[in-house]
């Protein structure tokens, strides 16, 4: 019954540490383990430099400040016509979104969108919005055109599919939509919890219709491809091979972004150049004049162009909170997107069952630890292990593994507080089973006095009043000659059950019992001043038991029993006797040896209740006695007095 209420509280235990865990995992996962990714990718992850192939072109406060914004068109246009017609780069990605046409300059709109024209690797960006298009007929139009020329091949193999929270497209003018030849999606998704921006979309949906995003429209042209497979888990581009972990949302298919160093003198991952150097530039190659950047520095290379002006007066800020920045270009951001696909140095985190795997290994281990090992130990064994984990951790983050950090060393914080919960509740019940287990071979009162100085255990003692009883079974020796050991042992038992509680009852304690004898101290280790009056009225009270149990055992039919008891009261030796590793509580001296050596005497006056008269001295008052003069006792050159007690009054 024990044992199955021992199970019952672990499992019980067990049910509520899994609830906690709960509990813990979905509040981590959504508040904590957002900041702690920010913080590994910062600092373990983001430590190798951006690639020196990928570039950037911004129109920052050096640019604005030699040409007043906004900008005419044609100032775009020149920086494109220097790109295309001297600087050769591989590709161009614009990061940017035109929507409206500039009424007051036609004319440069034009310069703008003939100088697009014959750019045969140039990507633009577009993005998608959450409101339906204001004129139904004229969107339909086209979201069917756009999806006719910008579109590429997906074939989808997911088995589970989100329908899109897109309802439109930023439409293109007339003009540019003609002009450019490629284009894909510049939508983010910053996480919802923190605002941070982790993730890319490199494939957002509007009508059951996939569309690419700058960066992986931007790949697919590197490689000559517009074929691409979406999987529960993945994007794989089917030519190169290619294989981008996924998320799934509402919003888009998302993956994780590997982001790089920063230079610090430009706040940038990947090389900086200022749009109105390539202006000036295209200028002076025009005039015979040497440029200002050799366009040479961009041949063969990846070319993103964005805005970035920070100045007061101008909003052309395109900045989005990051690991690495507060403030993070998205020019950079898209172009760290490429950098990922081109290097295939994307993030990959742990599934749900890896990281369940993670967080029950870790419970396990924590509770094995706590069970196997003195606290102590323990502790820096649990410090051991959250150090290596995190160790661990650092590592993976290092070769693009993300490993949640905060959600199971909680975990094993909860486990830490469970197993030394219920270790120590355990301990304790086994501390209680010991002490009533040695309860049964010590008083229960010794062992108060030692629990109560358990670390002051140690041998010696002190002198004490004290009175001993001795209590003798008569004939016991002809008695078990008759009978088998089995029956000796249940008369025994029966009859020490019986007397144990009187003894207990007037404050008396069982030093030992020595064979079918009882010895038993009173005014010890249980501070009694009236100890000699409390061991008499228990002999009395003993005796009359013994007679109970005679009448018991004679319609029982089994033999009888008498037995005889000497008291002697005097000071004694009271405590530990031994050595170092293997105590006893007793009590020695003359004034035991004479209780022993009075209830022998028993036998000889065929007396069952005999008391020494130091003894008497104290119950003189309600005991009726038979003087026993002179005795001659063994071991004393002095004859004494002893008395034979017949009664106790009952005041």
């Amino acid at each position: 019954m024990k044992k199955l209420k021992s199970k019952a509280f672990f499992i019980y235990s067990l049910i509520f540490h899994i609830i906690l865990s709960c509990i813990l995992v979905l509040v981590s996962w959504q508040f904590f383990e957002p900041y702690a990714y920010n913080y590994m990718v910062r600092t373990f992850s983001a430590v190798t430099p951006a690639s020196d192939d990928i570039l950037v072109v911004v129109i920052d406060d050096k640019s604005v400040a030699q040409y007043r914004w906004p900008w005419k068109r044609e100032l775009y246009g020149k920086m494109f016509k220097y790109l295309n017609t001297y600087a050769k780069p591989k590709i161009i990605g614009y990061d940017a979104i035109f929507t409206t046409l500039d009424k007051d300059n036609p004319q440069s709109d034009k310069i703008f969108f003939d100088s697009l024209k014959p750019i045969d690797n140039l990507v633009v960006g577009f993005t998608l919005l959450d409101s339906k298009y204001p004129n139904e007929k004229e969107g339909e139009k086209y979201s069917q055109e756009f999806h006719d020329k910008f579109s590429i091949n997906i074939a989808d193999k997911r088995k589970q599919k989100y329908p899109s929270k897109y309802r439109s497209f930023s439409m293109f003018p007339e003009p540019y939509f003609d002009s450019v030849k490629y284009a894909g999606s510049v939508n983010s998704s910053p996480f919802i919890s923190t605002g941070y921006l982790v993730i890319a979309d490199p494939i957002v949906s509007l009508n059951n219709n996939y569309y690419p995003s700058l960066a992986l429209r931007m790949y697919l042209f590197l490689n000559n491809t517009k074929d691409v497979t979406l999987y529960d888990n993945s994007i794989v581009i089917d030519k190169t091979g290619l294989k981008i972990p996924t998320v799934q949302s509402f919003q888009a298919i998302h993956n994780y972004i590997k982001f790089y160093k920063i230079k610090k003198q430009t706040a940038f991952s990947h090389k900086k150049y200022s749009a109105i150097d390539l202006i000036t530039s295209l200028e002076n190659i025009e005039k015979g004049l040497p440029p200002v950047i050799d366009p040479a520095e961009f041949k063969d290379k990846i070319v993103f162009i964005g805005a970035n002006a920070k100045a007061a007066a101008i909003k052309v800020i395109d900045e989005t909170p990051t690991p690495m920045l507060q403030l993070h270009p998205g020019v950079d951001i898209q172009a760290t997107n490429l950098d990922n696909l081109v290097n295939n140095q994307i993030m990959h985190l742990t599934t749900f069952w890896q990281d369940l795997f993670i967080i029950i290994f870790l419970s396990i281990l924590t509770f094995t630890i706590i069970t196997r090992f003195s606290v102590f130990k323990s502790i820096a064994l649990l410090i051991l292990t959250a150090f290596i984990y995190f160790v661990i951790a650092a590592i993976g983050y290092r070769f693009n593994f993300a490993m949640n950090i905060i959600t199971p060393l909680g975990i094993q914080l909860i486990t830490m507080i469970f197993a030394y919960s219920y270790r120590f509740i355990l301990e304790g019940k086994t501390k209680e089973k010991i002490k009533q287990a040695m309860g049964k071979y010590l008083s229960q009162d010794i062992m108060k006095n030692v629990v109560k100085n358990i670390d002051d255990i140690k041998l010696g003692g002190k002198r004490a009043n004290v009175t001993v009883l001795f209590a003798d079974i008569r004939g016991f020796t002809s008695m078990s000659e008759k009978m088998t050991a089995e029956e000796v042992s249940m008369i025994l038992n029966e009859y020490f059950t019986e007397i144990e509680p009187i003894i207990t009852k007037y404050n008396g304690v069982i030093n030992k019992f020595i064979g079918d004898a009882v010895m038993a101290i009173f005014g010890e280790p249980i501070q009694d001043l009236n100890h000699p009056v409390n061991a008499v009225k228990c002999a009395y009270e003993m005796l009359k038991k013994v007679e109970e149990l005679q009448d018991k055992w004679l319609f029982e039919g089994k033999p009888k029993i008498e037995i005889g008891i000497g008291i002697n009261t005097g000071d004694a030796f009271v405590g530990n006797i031994g050595s170092e590793k293997r105590l006893e509580y007793t009590v020695i001296g003359d004034t035991v040896n004479l209780a022993s050596r009075i209830e022998s005497y028993n036998k000889v006056y065929r007396t069952n209740f005999l008391i020494s008269s130091s003894t008497y001295s104290y119950v003189s008052n309600i005991a009726d006695v038979i003087k026993i003069s002179e005795v001659t006792i063994r071991g004393k050159a002095k004859k004494m007095d002893i008395y034979e007690v017949l009664r106790i009054a009952d005041s």
